[in-house]
């Protein structure tokens, strides 16, 4: 081959080489932002599991409905009441794809790495768009912004819900419609349905964005599809698995204002008091600086911050718990699409602000750090094992294996792998969803194990649940002085009873 030859060869071949070389520069940006982000999440969920801060409400309950997936039985979960399928309180058949993966590893540890994985997996779309966007350093900050956002952290620090899997569908979902790849956008959609009832209304805001930037016909069939799952599943699919013969958080946006125009007009001020309301909106918007409020993608945030602010029920208006991951990936794609026109220019002005931007929101990500659950890692309590820890193991290993066991919250979760596992005391009154008056059923249970040290707290009210301290400590009493159930072990605190082979009665 000649000199010249060889020369065109080579500038041939140029450009294959250098996006070879990007390509491999750039994959393990966000496959190694994933692996990072799984390792912390499953740290921190591991280890909280692991010191007892973990409850049956709610990581037992989804084991024991996974747990009964995985055996092809239908979602019951005892600890929220006797023969009560899970598919009458939340519509989240989704959790089934866990089945198989708990069959090979039945542990409530399977659940918390398999929602430490799903949540890392939706920085791999944000931080892929973010790149080829903007450049390699906003894949970075995209990354850190989302990977460190309380939203995220509140979810991993409270146990396994079924939100882990629409984080990562609504991701890559949005990030196909920030390129205006609309049916790609859909078909990372519509599993939504499958995931919570309310995330119908998610879909069909996908929908709207696509009827009005694309093509119209498939924006309002997916509006429609949106529409028709959400309505579906609360009117039909939930009240028919429901005790009550209703959809049960129906009554959570219910509000009497006397007549239908009334609560219409006052709407907008109860989406906004108490403050606790406001402050969760401008903390959503603020992880991104507020630069998300420029791009449209913003607004498929509505639904779930629009029935969350007017919902009844305090835990939904607050920073804590898990209602808040859906919505980090939603301002996140809206942050990268609104920052796009500002990378597609060499105005100086323009490059400035796409890199203030990107700085304020990792400057966010930092400030936050501290008052959320990510800073748990930095404490010395994390990785210390107390001697309240070692005495719970020992009196959980007493308990055999296939007993039934009626536990306090905090041990639920170390037992529902094991074991048929429900709430001491009794909770919630058969047929009566969250009301806790009258007297809890006599105890059935083989084994009776309770805690009467003060939880940690967070994210639950301080003190003990679902019952006053005293009153856990009087059905403790009144089983070994009235329903047969003679002590085991007593240990720092804890209680271990086991029912004498005779039944006994009043």
């Amino acid at each position: 081959m000649t000199g010249t030859a060889v020369r065109a060869v080579s500038r041939t071949t140029a450009p294959a080489r250098e996006r070879l070389a990007t390509y491999r520069l750039r994959l393990p940006l966000w496959w190694g932002w994933a692996a990072g982000l799984f390792v912390l999440y499953a740290v921190v969920s591991g280890r909280r599991h692991t010191l007892l801060r973990t409850t049956g409400y709610d990581l037992g309950i989804f084991e024991q409905a996974v747990r009964a997936y995985s055996q092809f039985r239908a979602p019951v979960a005892p600890l929220k009441g006797e023969g009560f399928n899970l598919l009458g309180d939340h519509f989240h058949p989704a959790i089934a794809a866990l089945a198989p993966l708990y069959r090979l590893w039945p542990s409530p540890y399977c659940l918390l790495l398999a929602q430490a994985a799903l949540l890392a997996l939706a920085v791999v779309p944000l931080a892929r768009w973010a790149t080829r966007a903007l450049g390699s350093g906003a894949g970075h900050a995209v990354a850190f912004g989302y990977g460190a956002s309380w939203g995220i952290a509140s979810a991993v620090a409270f146990d396994f819900h079924e939100a882990a899997f629409a984080v990562p569908l609504l991701a890559f979902s949005l990030t196909a419609l920030g390129n205006q790849r609309w049916r790609l956008a859909v078909a990372w959609g519509l599993p939504l349905l499958l995931v919570k009832e309310d995330l119908g209304l998610t879909l069909a805001a996908v929908g709207a964005y696509i009827a009005l930037n694309g093509p119209r016909r498939l924006g309002i069939a997916t509006v429609c599809a949106g529409a028709a799952g959400t309505l579906l599943t609360t009117l039909v699919l939930l009240p028919a698995q429901s005790s009550t013969g209703t959809y049960a958080y129906g009554e959570y946006l219910q509000v009497d204002r006397g007549s239908l125009l009334a609560g219409l007009a006052l709407a907008p001020l109860d989406a906004l008091r108490p403050d606790t309301k406001a402050i969760t909106v401008v903390l959503v918007l603020a992880v991104t600086g507020f630069v998300a409020l420029r791009s449209p993608l913003v607004l498929i945030a509505a639904p779930t911050l629009g029935w969350r602010m007017l919902s009844q029920h305090d835990y939904h208006w607050g920073t804590a718990f898990h209602y808040s991951a859906v919505l980090m990936p939603v301002v996140f794609a809206a942050l990268i699409d609104a920052l796009t026109p500002y990378a597609r220019t060499s105005d100086p002005l323009a490059r400035r602000h796409l890199r203030a931007s990107l700085a304020a929101t990792v400057t966010v990500a930092l400030v936050l750090l501290p008052s959320f659950p990510f800073a748990l890692v930095a404490q010395r309590a994390t990785w210390r094992t107390t001697a309240h820890v070692e005495a719970a193991r020992d009196l959980l290993s007493r308990i055999p294996d296939g007993a039934t066991v009626a536990a306090s919250n905090r041990l639920a979760p170390q037992l529902t792998s094991r074991c048929t596992v429900v709430l001491f005391p009794g909770y919630p009154i058969p047929g009566k969803l969250y009301d806790a008056s009258g007297q809890p059923p006599r105890p059935t249970a083989d084994w009776i194990v309770h805690d009467r040290r003060p939880p940690e707290s967070w994210p639950l009210p301080q003190g003990h649940w679902p019952y006053p301290l005293g009153r856990q400590l009087a059905e403790l009493a009144a089983a070994q002085r009235q329903y047969g159930y003679e002590l085991v072990a007593a240990r720092d605190g804890l209680t271990l009873l086991r029912q004498r082979p005779l039944p006994y009665s009043r």
